[in-house]
């Protein structure tokens, strides 16, 4: 075969794709030029935005930013919980709130106040109902992105908790190119080698973006029997530990599988409310406590 004597390209002249969803934008030539051009960060008054995400759907991740963002207001923290997973936003029916609609107030669109100290902001809010789909590509989620982090009127914020869509897509992208002090990721999995391998994909996607990795947490930890209260371990157990010390970032702990928990979410009760002897509150509440002892270092 015939070779050709054409100069080969260097690698960001042969990239044609976008680079506001290419996760090597943080050290490609060409991205850094688009990003010169991107929106300034957006004006919210936060300390740390927090990004909760997985590799894979299934695994908690909402779950698990509901009672992160709870938990901190409930420890007297100014917090915003932002429900990006726009395809399947669950946060309202989570916290009991699906039939809210967001209001305007000064030309700024007034988040919905779960307490003194939490508000929450989610794509449900805006949908006719629970059954309507979001179609949109990605030009029009990062219109609606920087909508809720610039023009909702949060107030100061401690803490702003944003749950992510699965995998490594657009939304994550967006946020930590656009919200101001981020201070990292919390990445949910649960044991089993299938959710293990793509948690590690985003711990790699975060750290393509500069961004350090919170820690790992491993939810669905083993199985609480509801009958004898012994603990099996349905999808194994481990795994969340094994790519937190293979990556040499924090491990924030292991939350088992738990009925209540199930009917919490259902309920719209955020678990970690609950009191009582619970190994399963022990554990969320021992998460929590780790990750707020991570970030205020």
């Amino acid at each position: 075969m015939a070779m050709s004597n054409t100069p080969s390209k260097k690698p960001e002249e042969e990239c044609n794709s976008n680079c506001s969803s290419c996760a090597t934008a943080s050290s490609c030539s060409s991205a850094k030029k688009e990003q010169a051009g991107l929106p300034p960060k957006a004006d919210i008054d936060v300390k740390h935005v927090i990004m909760v995400l997985s590799g894979k759907g299934g695994v908690g991740k909402s779950t698990v930013s509901v009672n992160l963002a709870y938990a901190l207001s409930a420890h007297g923290k100014k917090v915003g919980l932002l429900d990006l997973d726009m395809h399947g936003p669950n946060v309202p029916k989570m916290l009991g709130i699906e039939d809210h609609k967001l209001g305007v107030m000064d030309n700024h669109i007034e988040p919905v106040r779960i307490t003194g100290n939490l508000s929450v902001i989610s794509m449900a809010f805006l949908l006719p109902d629970t059954s309507t789909p979001i179609i949109w590509r990605g030009p029009m989620k990062m219109a609606a992105i920087q909508q809720f982090l610039g023009e909702v009127n949060w107030g100061p914020l401690d803490y702003l908790v944003v749950d992510l869509p699965p995998g490594t897509g657009d939304e994550a992208l967006t946020i930590a190119q656009l919200a101001p002090n981020v201070r990292g990721a919390v990445i949910v999995t649960t044991p089993q080698d299938v959710a293990t391998l793509d948690a590690v994909k985003s711990a790699k996607f975060i750290e393509k973006l500069g961004l350090p990795v919170i820690g790992i947490v491993e939810n669905m930890s083993g199985m609480i029997c509801p009958h004898c209260g012994e603990e099996v371990d349905l999808f194994g157990k481990g795994g969340g530990k094994k790519i937190a010390e293979d990556l040499k970032v924090p491990f924030l702990g292991a939350i088992p599988l738990d009925i209540e928990m199930r009917k919490a979410g259902d309920e719209g009760r955020p678990f970690i409310i609950r009191r009582g002897d619970s190994p399963t509150w022990k554990s969320v509440d021992a998460v929590m406590t780790e990750l707020t002892r991570v970030v205020e270092g």
